[in-house]
């Protein structure tokens, strides 16, 4: 795997975009705020859940001997665990993080980094990936996109 294939990787554009959002907050409030107790208690819960997340689609991807980076062929399509609930655990994860992490930061004007988020995460990784998926794994492919949500 080349240098630009290891700095174009989920965690890179993540890290990009709470950078984004801890500068906002900390150096540009312009004096809005969520509400700082219940932005805590919310972006708190919001990233434990992103954290979760993660932790169980790495553990599935794992226990179904596969790999979790994005640029790889995958050996095998996995539906079970979280994945029989999202086709992309790990991005709504990432993006659960993020969001938690703008309101603990309480980085209002960031807020725009979400859709934005998720548009460059579904063209740089999720739409490349279920490609690949749909040609090597056709009819299982098919049923498990029908039957499964990209994100919730």
């Amino acid at each position: 795997m080349g240098l630009k294939q290891w700095i174009d990787l989920p965690p890179v554009w993540l890290a990009a975009a709470l950078l984004l959002a801890w500068l906002q907050g900390a150096y540009y409030p312009l004096d809005l705020s969520f509400g700082q107790g219940w932005a805590d208690f919310s972006g708190g819960l919001l990233v434990g859940a992103g954290v979760l997340l993660m932790l169980l689609a790495v553990y599935e991807m794992r226990r179904q001997r596969t790999t979790i980076l994005p640029h790889q062929e995958a050996d095998r399509l996995v539906t079970s665990g979280i994945f029989s609930r999202t086709r992309n655990p790990i991005y709504l994860g990432d993006l659960l993080v993020l969001a938690g992490l703008i309101l603990r930061w309480d980085s209002v004007l960031a807020l725009p980094l979400l859709p934005i988020f998720v548009w460059t995460i579904e063209r740089r990784f999720i739409i490349p990936e279920e490609n690949r998926l749909r040609r090597k794994f056709r009819a299982d492919f098919a049923r498990y996109e029908r039957k499964t949500r990209r994100w919730v």
